[in-house]
């Protein structure tokens, strides 16, 4: 794949640690050509820059790729979640009538970089292919706002739309959790939240690529820790932003993967979705492991070839590996809701 001027200016502003190689065998044709253009970039590491460089730099290279964002409409609302206006978008299928059933959709980027234009696409994949509606949370970033402040608001808003689903157009007694990277971690914590609270009902938890435990120690970290996108630096700088208390960090609504099979059991059925060449894959196989002796119905499936957010980077949207992914994901969504 030759990539175009714009995207590779996109992607200056992020790069790989240039003491090692990009990418390397195994590695799918199109994602290698990307690994390879943010190495020739030459930009600095995104973990030495600024929290607003680097949600710029995010934001640029996903706004660089033209994108199919057709069959679906937008409304934007503020609702109110523990005392504070939070902002959500409710994403339906262009021309859908009647209460949908709906995912709440929670996004990736390290709880410091994404927001709404930056997942579009991913969740416009995720509408159109499962037919329900999505509400995005527009939850605050880090380092502006502390672990537990995001997931609160993230499990507030997933209890609103259960009890108001109504006035948004859904049926928030067909309500699912689906999050991206650390919108994997939220979307896993929600699900075990509204287990403790006893409310609200869950159908279904989708975790793509999710950050499961603040552990840096893994094999798939060893293995893949520079060269590969997400790197341990990266991940190190996110989790700093999030918390720098070991007692946090343990705690399970910020790592799932320390809940007890206990507190795992009777969660919603889950879909756990890992990159062969990503960090995290060891820590969500390993989550996907445990839901399963928790007695809990899980599908795990290994992408082999893709790195982290496959299914994310506008870049790599047409790879057949990642358009396989997202409809597994969407018809898993359709099939709980139903």
């Amino acid at each position: 794949m030759k990539l175009s001027r714009t995207l590779t200016a996109g992607l200056l502003a992020i790069a790989v640690n240039s003491a090692f190689a990009a990418g390397g065998p195994g590695v799918e044709t199109t994602t290698q050509a990307f690994l390879q253009a943010l190495e020739a970039g030459g930009g600095k590491p995104l973990e030495t820059l600024s929290p607003k460089n680097a949600r710029a730099a995010l934001s640029g290279a996903q706004a660089s790729v033209k994108v199919d964002l057709a069959g679906i409409q937008i409304e934007r609302r503020s609702i109110e979640v523990e005392g504070r206006s939070l902002d959500i978008r409710v994403i339906r299928p262009e021309g859908a009538e009647g209460d949908l059933p709906v995912f709440m959709f929670f996004h990736g980027g390290g709880w410091v970089l994404g927001d709404y234009p930056t997942h579009e696409r991913l969740i416009h994949d995720l509408v159109v292919g499962s037919g329900a509606a999505a509400v995005y949370v527009d939850y605050p970033p880090s380092p502006e706002a502390k672990f537990p402040t995001a997931i609160n608001q993230a499990y507030g808003a997933t209890r609103w739309v259960a009890e108001h689903g109504k006035q948004i157009g859904v049926d928030g007694s067909r309500l699912a959790v689906v999050g991206n990277s650390v919108g994997g971690n939220m979307a896993a914590v929600v699900a075990i939240k509204a287990k403790e609270a006893g409310t609200p009902k869950l159908r279904f938890q989708a975790l793509l690529w999710p950050v499961t435990d603040a552990d840096f120690s893994s094999g798939s970290y060893n293995r893949f820790a520079e060269g590969h996108f997400l790197t341990r630096g990266m991940m190190k700088w996110f989790w700093d932003n999030y918390t720098t208390d070991p007692q946090q960090r343990s705690d399970i609504h910020a790592s799932p993967l320390r809940a007890t099979l206990e507190q795992l059991q009777g969660l919603p059925p889950a879909l756990v979705q890992t990159a062969e060449m990503d960090v995290l894959r060891d820590e969500g196989e390993a989550y996907a492991r445990k839901l399963n002796a928790a007695g809990v119905p899980v599908t795990a499936v290994r992408y082999n070839g893709m790195i982290h957010d496959y299914g994310l980077l506008n870049v790599l949207a047409q790879v057949p590996s990642v358009r396989d992914a997202m409809s597994q994901a969407a018809q898993a969504i359709k099939q709980h809701l139903e």
